[in-house]
């Protein structure tokens, strides 16, 4: 299949970039790398304080918590299906991941997260 949009250079333009442009670039990333914060005034300006996130909306969390709830219930079905099959690796994979999302799901709902 083609592409219908070329992406060839145009033909007066110059592939190679000229020196004065590169010397340039260069002095440009140099002044800005070896910037004194004393003396640079961007940086004597102080960032205001960034307020906190405000936490989710009560519903929103217990819907949240209620997918997590889901999902640790499938991997503790896993669990339990793998103890019961012969593959402990797995079963205790599956109930390493029951733990994990029911601790996340319990911070979204408790903490708001």
């Amino acid at each position: 299949m083609t592409d219908p949009v070329t992406h060839d250079p145009a033909p007066d333009a110059d592939p190679t970039p000229d020196a004065d442009s590169a010397t340039d670039a260069d002095s440009a990333i140099d002044s800005a790398t070896n910037a004194d914060p004393a003396t640079d005034p961007a940086s004597s300006q102080a960032a205001p304080p960034a307020t906190p996130p405000r936490p989710r909306p009560m519903i929103e969390r217990i819907g949240m918590a209620f997918v997590a709830a889901i999902l640790a219930a499938l991997f503790a079905v896993v669990a339990v299906a793998a103890f019961a099959g012969g593959e402990p690796f797995l079963g205790v994979m599956g109930a390493i991941g029951c733990l994990m999302v029911l601790w996340v799901g319990g911070l979204t709902l408790f903490k708001g997260r």
